[in-house]
């Protein structure tokens, strides 16, 4: 196979988050949404700002941003971190990174919903795939990580 070709076939991935508690999950998203794209993709990973985290979430971040970055960023199935754009924009993520797929997690209907809608009225050509919710133990969310922590804590006054 030429050179050209093998540069045709390969894909750019695009998935985005907050990623404020790393957790298992996370992990396996990551890893599901290099796989997609396969053998030879490139995975680009938009990690939300702190603002729109607040806007989304209703509660400010544990991590910053700058953080948040640097650990997704080193995670083995990320080829490049890049925080959003502020104002949120799905429209310049898509014409700076020309995804041919962008995957949205299981909680991520109403984004991708967002992102169906913009798809459609610039008649944008990409796969969309929505990966399922990772059962990898007990903790399965970063809310499930806040609640764990704060029943830990808790317990621990109770205790002490």
């Amino acid at each position: 196979m030429s050179l050209r070709a093998d540069a045709a076939r390969k894909k750019t991935v695009i998935a985005s988050g907050a990623f404020d508690i790393l957790h298992p999950g996370h992990i396996k998203f990551l890893e599901e949404a290099k796989r997609v794209g396969g053998k030879n993709s490139t995975l680009i990973v938009i990690v939300a700002r702190d603002k729109t985290v607040k806007e989304n979430k209703g509660r400010d971040t544990v991590f910053s941003e700058d953080a948040r970055l640097h650990m997704v960023q080193a995670l083995k199935p990320v080829d490049k971190a890049v925080l959003g754009y502020r104002p949120f924009s799905f429209e310049k993520v898509v014409k700076k990174y020309r995804p041919n797929i962008v995957v949205f997690g299981y909680d991520q209907v109403w984004l991708m919903e967002k992102f169906k809608k913009l798809c459609r009225r610039k008649k944008l050509n990409i796969n969309i795939k929505v990966l399922k919710k990772y059962d990898l133990g007990n903790i399965n969310s970063s809310s499930e990580v806040i609640k764990k922590i704060k029943k830990l804590r808790t317990f621990k006054r109770r205790a002490g």
